[in-house]
């Protein structure tokens, strides 16, 4: 039986992450994030947002601090637990991992993979109410009536929606997104990011997301945490800020650089309207 939600899905304190012969990569980091929250990790490529998200589902080990998920104790977790966790959180990547040969609605079904005992071959080989619920999915992303194409004919905005599709299918109680849109045009990027948003509403699922983009994550997430070198320099509910506030983020402390630097990579998609 799946145990209730607690009311703060993430709980980060004093989070540091040294490589080893490597820079600090995170540096005493705190965050709590709530049920239901959609939260935006923005900040200069190299500056710990990806090493935060891997440190969440255990990937990779802290240095010092302490990692709760979903009321689990990262860091002291065992390999089983760890494996429960993993089936609880689900990660969405820049890269869309689809096997291209095989229909969008195959690609999804794979999802549902750690709910079935031993392996799958063709679509028929699921369940019919799994077939059902990965239709659904596709519904939710938009993607219903591509749902029998094969995934390598479908542009990357679809791709990207279908591999949404798939940790649906999944049943996270977390959903973790590593630069969902970076290889994106700004118009399949909204799409996107529309569709993250909309799951949060229906199913009061956390998203933690990471972006570079400043326009898509004022547009679109609830709460922004900008990161520097490794540390938290900026949390604030999206109410509370402007775009020159986000753009900070993105300041570079080495001499003669633009404090803009990096940060004009910014969509120029419409922010969502309420």
């Amino acid at each position: 039986m799946t145990q209730p939600l607690p009311d703060n899905v993430v709980q980060v304190s004093g989070l540091s992450k040294k490589f080893p012969n490597g820079p600090l990569a995170l540096d005493h980091v705190s965050l709590t994030v709530p049920k239901g929250q959609l939260l935006s990790l923005i900040g200069l490529s190299g500056s710990g947002k990806s090493t935060l998200l891997r440190h969440l589902n255990g990937l990779i080990p802290p240095t010092t601090g302490s990692v709760e998920v979903l009321g689990t104790d990262v860091v002291a977790a065992g390999r089983r637990e760890l494996r429960a966790l993993r089936r609880d959180v689900g990660f969405v990547f820049q890269s869309f991992g689809l096997v291209g040969r095989l229909t969008a609605l195959e690609n999804v079904l794979s999802g549902a993979l750690g709910r079935l005992h031993g392996p799958r071959f063709g679509t028929l080989m699921y369940p019919k109410a799994l077939r059902r619920e990965a239709l659904e999915n596709l519904d939710r992303v938009g993607l219903g009536d591509r749902a029998f194409q094969r995934a390598d004919t479908l542009s990357g905005g679809q791709q990207q929606r279908v591999a949404i599709a798939r940790t649906l299918m999944q049943r996270p109680r977390l959903l973790l997104a590593d630069e969902p849109v970076a290889s994106l045009d700004p118009e399949s990027s909204a799409q996107v990011m529309d569709v993250l948003f909309r799951i949060v509403v229906e199913d009061q699922l956390t998203v933690i997301c990471t972006l570079h983009q400043v326009e898509l994550a004022l547009g679109w997430a609830q709460r922004i945490v900008g990161l520097r070198d490794g540390q938290v320099v900026l949390d604030r509910a999206v109410d509370n800020l402007d775009q020159d506030a986000v753009m900070d983020v993105y300041r570079r402390v080495e001499p003669g650089q633009s404090a803009m630097s990096g940060a004009l990579m910014a969509s120029t998609t419409t922010p969502r309207v309420a």
